[in-house]
């Protein structure tokens, strides 16, 4: 259990910035070669090395070098352990907050006051 905890942070963790997440769905459309992932991005192209290292690291990525290019690929399966324990959490009803909050004011309310029989 302790490998997928570790495994889970190193995805979640590398999720978790916007940058990375651009570059995952940017190859989902095909590999790209570095250059070409780094072109719509407004950073150096040592920024987007570090980017791609942490995805690699994570597994969401492999990288390879064809001749002088490095490509790199979109791993699919590498989520399937993030999607499974998220999953886990499926088994339960989405909470409707309305329904919550006018519950909780029903139960909340003061009961109404009772005539005083003395008083009749």
């Amino acid at each position: 259990m302790k490998v997928m905890a570790c495994t889970l942070d190193i995805i979640f963790s590398a999720l978790a910035d916007p940058t990375r997440r651009a570059i995952l769905t940017m190859l989902l459309e095909d590999d790209m070669a570095v250059t070409d992932v780094a072109e719509p991005f407004d950073m150096s192209l040592a920024a987007i090395s570090k980017h791609l290292q942490v995805l690699a690291e994570a597994g969401l990525i492999t990288q390879e070098k064809r001749g002088r290019v490095k490509w790199c690929k979109l791993e699919p399966d590498a989520l399937k352990a993030a999607s499974v324990w998220m999953q886990g959490f499926g088994q339960f009803e989405p909470v409707n907050l309305d329904a919550f909050e006018r519950f909780l004011a029903r139960e909340l309310e003061e009961p109404p006051e009772l005539p005083d029989a003395a008083a009749s």
